[in-house]
């Protein structure tokens, strides 16, 4: 916290006279550090200078300042308090002789609006903007908008513009001498190559922008790179390098503690292994990019909290500055004529009291809409909590179906079990007038064993408490039969195997002959518990 005010201070009594140093402006060390880790602070910051312009009427600065808080609020997401001030920024640098400004600006509109989905306005902008930095001699300027527009056409997938222009961006950078420039087109030329699928002129890009990422000690952007060229060699099938280089973005993105980094490679990670069958594997990383990712989101949202709080507290300044240039123009009224001061005093003091009563409106309308949605939220919150303990309820039930159900099986497995044995004792004994009919007998208790009714109810019921499990399971197998699945769902509710045998009609032996058939349907590995593995679905 000490280290964000220090360097908050520092940046107010510097960035007035750097902004007035440059032909096209550009962000300090400071101010690019302030508004990449803390954008609220830079945003606070930027307005201080602007409002010290406004009172010493410097048109000059006002414009950059408003063209750096539109490049803040973009890269928030918030497009249009950015239009806003990129527009206002326009209007103040229209009347400045260095044209780089204005064409510093035309290119920014230009991305907001392909943002916003209005290519054509964003190729108009880009198009004009060249026109001004060809008129200008600015290769990096040139560069930049070059680069836009071979991105409009990849994305329009028109490639042979898109590579075009990118050659063209590549070669004002050369000749500029900027680093980053360059190895950003670089990137983008990789980018048109893996779209077209040639993976080889792809990776040549993407070493060519790592190598000049290096050269310019820009850790954030190598990351990505590497991991693009971890991509490559994921679509072309070499796993390993695949895996090489995306450990090794991973290991840069824990160094500088970049979240989304970590993410983006976990991510990788796990489709790779996917893509080698190493399941368990692609679940882990999958399970980390998973929490990284909400990681990102959580601190996005943080971040975007204090953000909005600090463009609502500009809002609130900017109405105060309003008022108190209003009063300022009153006073300077004032000095001319004194029967006009009363008037002007008497509209004040009428003006002041009907907005302090509006003010008061306001803020009781706002405490009753707040307690409105108070109320609603904790209604939803009962609600959700009822839903919740209904759906348990439900699944108790279910569950308690589902056994009741299995207790039914085995006990009319074991009574027909045991008449069974009874029968076939009879049957040995030596009363011929009885053994066919006993033979019969024996004959239907058999077909009760294969009857599908209770079968049926206990398939119902398992379904409803292990909901999708049939469809995860068959997702390891093509092959199971009727009876494999009955068997699984016995090892699903972890039943001994003396019940189990029960259930299905056959003997201990038979049964541990249909486990180690099911093992090699379900690729299970030697020494692995099948019961264990079931149960973990």
């Amino acid at each position: 916290m000490r280290k964000k005010v220090t360097l908050l201070f520092s940046l107010i009594f510097t960035a007035q006279a750097f902004m007035t140093c440059y032909a096209q402006p550009k962000l300090s060390n400071d101010l690019r550090k302030l508004t990449q880790q803390h954008p609220d602070s830079a945003l606070t910051a930027l307005r201080k200078l602007y409002n010290v312009a406004l009172d010493k009427n410097d048109v000059l600065t006002q414009g950059l300042c408003l063209q750096q808080m539109g490049k803040v609020c973009y890269n928030q997401g918030h497009y249009a308090q950015a239009l806003e001030f990129y527009l206002r920024a326009e209007k103040q640098l229209a009347a400045q002789p260095n044209k780089n400004l204005i064409a510093a600006n035309m290119g920014e509109l230009g991305v907001l609006y392909y943002y916003n989905k209005q290519t054509q306005k964003s190729m108009g902008l880009y198009l004009k903007a060249l026109s001004i930095y060809n008129e200008t001699g600015n290769l990096e300027g040139r560069a930049e908008i070059m680069g836009n527009i071979g991105h409009l056409y990849e994305k329009a997938k028109r490639y042979d513009s898109a590579l075009y222009y990118q050659n063209a961006a590549l070669g004002n950078y050369r000749k500029a001498g900027h680093i980053k420039g360059a190895a950003k087109i670089y990137e983008n030329l990789g980018s048109v190559y893996e779209d077209l699928a040639k993976y080889d002129s792809a990776g040549v890009n993407f070493t060519n922008a790592l190598k000049l990422y290096n050269d310019a000690g820009d850790k954030v952007a190598s990351i990505e790179v590497i991991n693009n060229l971890g991509d490559i060699y994921r679509k072309t099938q070499r796993y390993d390098s695949s895996l090489v280089y995306t450990r090794r973005a991973m290991a840069m993105a824990k160094q500088t503690d970049n979240t989304y980094q970590m993410a983006s490679c976990t991510k990788d990670m796990g489709q790779a292994f996917a893509l080698m069958e190493r399941m368990d594997s692609a679940y882990h990383y999958a399970e980390l990019s998973r929490r990284f990712s909400l990681e990102v989101y959580s601190k996005e949202g943080m971040e975007q909290t204090a953000f909005l709080q600090v463009l609502y507290d500009m809002d609130k300044k900017s109405d105060e500055i309003t008022h108190l240039n209003n009063i300022r123009k009153v006073n300077r009224i004032v000095g001319i004529a004194v029967f006009v001061v009363a008037i002007l005093l008497a509209v004040l003091v009428i003006v002041i009291f009907s907005r302090q009563r509006l003010k008061i409106k306001d803020q009781q309308a706002l405490a009753r809409q707040q307690a409105a949605e108070h109320e609603f939220t904790q209604l939803e919150l009962k609600n959700k909590h009822l839903e919740e303990d209904n759906l348990r309820r439900q699944l108790e039930v279910k569950s308690s179906e589902l056994s009741t159900h299995t207790l039914n099986l085995i006990r009319n497995n074991q009574l027909l079990e045991n008449l069974r044995s009874t029968l076939q004792a009879m049957v040995k004994e030596d009363k011929r007038d009885q053994k066919k009919q006993m033979q019969q007998i024996i004959m239907q208790i058999n077909e009760s064993f294969n009857h599908e009714q209770n079968w049926k109810e206990f398939t119902t019921a398992f379904e409803q408490v292990h909901q999708k499990f049939y469809e995860n399971i068959r997702q390891y197998s093509n092959e199971l039969t009727s009876a494999d699945m009955r068997l699984i769902a016995l090892l699903r509710i972890n039943l001994d195997s003396s019940d189990i045998a029960t259930l299905l009609g056959i003997s201990t032996d038979s049964l541990r002959v249909s486990r180690y058939r099911l093992r090699k349907k379900l690729n299970i590995a030697q020494g692995d518990n099948l019961t264990a593995f079931i149960q973990s679905l």
